[in-house]
């Protein structure tokens, strides 16, 4: 899935990233969403995208964040932002005051 946009550099970092989460069990089609997400955030970061979420922009890496839920016992899984906006897409009313544990339960109980 690489883009004519990107570099050499960002082609290798796909490729390296796909073959990663591949030997990890992941599927093909996982494996390649996994990279270009990783990718197109990593050029958010740089300013080398044209159009990049404010979240891309201004959350912790990718790499950062996958060793900050990796190899813990703690609770994995979305930010209470990303919770938050989900929250809202589904148009669950309460959202502002609710804990990080509300909105995942109000989330959960509306899939």
């Amino acid at each position: 899935m690489p883009q004519d946009a990107w570099s050499n550099k960002r082609e290798r970092q796909y490729e390296h990233i796909k073959e990663s989460v591949e030997e990890h069990g992941a599927s093909t089609k996982k494996a390649e969403e996994i990279a270009a997400r990783t990718v197109n955030k990593a050029r958010a970061r740089t300013g080398e995208a044209k159009e990049s979420s404010r979240l891309s922009r201004k959350d912790i890496s990718s790499g950062r964040r996958g060793g900050l839920r990796s190899g813990t016992n703690r609770p994995k899984g979305r930010t209470k932002e990303q919770l938050y906006n989900e929250a809202k897409r589904m148009g669950i009313s309460g959202r502002s005051k609710m804990t990080k544990q509300q909105l995942q339960r109000a989330v959960d109980r509306r899939k």
